[in-house]
């Protein structure tokens, strides 16, 4: 009895990572929607051997690997850490009954204060941006489809899903204790990382960025990564999905009027 117990509920968990998998693929093969500046050495090494379509699947490889990788650590831990995904959970047969409402009041709340902070940020620091990384943000200035689909739904998958569990885990095998702490650690860790991931973005543009240019950045991410996780810890993945969705959508509206 234990056995088939444990074999449907592997059964299950195999089924959403697949799921999860497949909806993080749709986020990065969204990323085709959009041309992505590269190095000039680079594109001058790959346009010998490429053609501009081979480049751009090229690219989607490196985000793939680190989909499967952070996959497969949620899947594997986040039962253990007492993280959820209801409503995706319930969609591969878990029994357990999602807050349709809180999820998504929660996420819409989040997104709207996520985005509208991070905008005022945004606007505050923008007198003092040099120009050259200005003119390059503007360049790579993501469609509708890549801020909702690989912005809120694979980059949550990668920084929530995957990084956030994994460090709350850790941070449970260490400390022993499922206390507040684990879960701000694991908010906060995932949030730098994220935001730190953008400084190359900052070196293409400038040579010797500045310091109020890395605050920028560093301050701009880990502010949605911090609303984002908690969102993830207190209502579930999907409400981290939603938050992010309404971030964007929010910045995009703001950003045109």
């Amino acid at each position: 009895m234990l056995q088939t117990f444990t074999k449907r509920r592997d059964k299950k968990k195999l089924l959403l990572g697949v799921l999860l998998l497949f909806l993080g693929l749709v986020g990065i093969a969204s990323i085709l929607t959009m041309d992505l500046p590269l190095p000039a050495e680079a594109e001058a090494v790959l346009k010998e051997n490429f053609t501009n379509w081979q480049i751009q699947l090229l690219l989607l490889i490196n985000p793939g690997l680190m989909l499967l990788v952070g996959v497969t650590a949620g899947t594997l831990l986040y039962q253990e850490t007492r993280l959820s995904l209801p409503i995706l959970e319930r969609i591969v047969g878990f029994k357990s009954k999602p807050d349709l409402k809180g999820i998504t009041v929660y996420g819409i709340a989040g997104g709207l204060l996520s985005g509208v902070l991070i905008t005022m940020i945004s606007w505050g620091f923008s007198p003092f941006l040099p120009e050259e990384f200005q003119e390059l943000s503007r360049s790579i200035q993501p469609g509708v489809a890549v801020r909702l689909l690989y912005g809120g739904i694979t980059e949550e998958i990668l920084m929530r899903f995957g990084l956030m569990t994994f460090v709350v885990w850790l941070s449970y095998k260490i400390l022993k204790n499922r206390g507040s702490q684990i879960y701000w650690t694991g908010i906060l860790v995932a949030a730098l990382i994220f935001a730190i991931a953008h400084f190359p973005i900052a070196y293409q543009a400038v040579e010797q960025p500045s310091l109020t240019l890395l605050g920028y950045i560093l301050l701009g991410n880990t502010l949605g990564g911090i609303i984002f996780g908690w969102l993830y810890w207190k209502k579930g993945l999907e409400a981290a999905f939603i938050g992010h969705m309404m971030a964007h959508l929010v910045m995009l509206f703001l950003e045109t009027t």
